[in-house]
C-alpha cells in the first residue's frame, strides 16, 4: 500500500518533533548539562536508525503499486477496446477486471515473480497481443528498428534530391551556348536573333 504525500509529510513532522532537543532553559531547571549533546551519542544513532527504517518502510511500501500500475499499462486489455488494461473504460469489462485480478494475484505470490515470468504468463494465456508493446527481441527488433530506419533513410534521400537541384548545370543552348543566370537581356538578344534568322 502506498502511503499519500501529506502522510508521509505528517510522518516526518512528528517524527522530527519527537526527536528533536529539549531547550536549554529546560535542561538547566531539570540540572542537567547545558550541553545537550553531551553523552547522547547512542541516541542519536538510535534515531537515525528508527528514522532510516521509516524510509525503507515507506519506499517499500509503493513499491507493489508502482509496480502493478507499471506492469498494468504494459498489457492491453482483451475485450477489444484497443485500450491498455489499467486504462480501459467500458463500464462492466469482464475482461480488464479479470485479468487485474491475476495481475494482483500474481503480485501477491511475491518476489519470486519477475516482471517478465509475469508477462510471459499473460502471453501464453492470452496471446502475444497481450503485450501493449512488441518486446526488442528476435523479429520483434524490427518493430522497434523500422520507424527509425524508414525516417534516416526519408531525410537522407531529400537531401539528396535537394543537393542535385542545387547543383545542376546552366541551362544550354543551341550550339552549346550557355546563358549565365542574371541576364535576361542577352537571352531576349538570342531570341531576336534567333526569329531573324529562321524568318525566311
Amino acid at each position: 500500500m502506498k502511503f499519500p504525500i501529506r502522510f508521509r509529510f505528517w510522518v516526518a513532522q512528528r517524527f522530527s518533533a519527537a526527536i528533536s532537543e529539549p531547550s536549554l532553559p529546560a535542561l538547566a531547571a531539570e540540572g542537567q548539562p547545558t550541553n545537550p549533546r553531551a553523552g547522547k551519542p547512542a541516541r542519536r544513532a538510535f534515531h537515525a536508525l528508527i528514522l532510516t527504517a521509516a524510509v525503507f518502510l515507506f519506499m517499500a511500501a509503493g513499491d507493489e503499486s508502482a509496480r502493478f500500475k507499471d506492469l498494468g499499462h504494459r498489457m492491453m486489455c482483451t475485450c477489444g477496446c484497443g485500450q491498455v488494461l489499467l486504462e480501459c473504460n467500458h463500464v462492466g469489462c469482464q475482461s480488464s477486471d479479470k485479468m487485474r485480478d491475476q495481475l494482483q494475484a500474481a503480485l501477491d505470490k511475491g518476489s519470486s515473480n519477475s516482471d517478465d515470468l509475469i508477462l510471459q504468463g499473460f502471453v501464453q494465456e492470452y496471446g502475444p497481443t497481450v503485450i501493449a508493446a512488441p518486446t526488442a527481441t528476435g523479429f520483434n527488433r524490427v518493430a522497434w528498428i523500422m520507424p527509425f530506419l524508414v525516417l534516416a533513410l526519408g531525410i537522407a534521400f531529400a537531401v539528396h534530391i535537394v543537393r542535385s537541384w542545387k547543383n545542376r548545370p546552366e541551362p544550354a543552348l543551341a550550339d552549346g551556348i550557355t546563358i549565365p543566370r542574371g541576364h535576361e537581356h542577352d537571352l531576349d538578344e538570342f531570341r531576336r536573333k534567333a526569329r531573324k534568322e529562321t524568318d525566311v
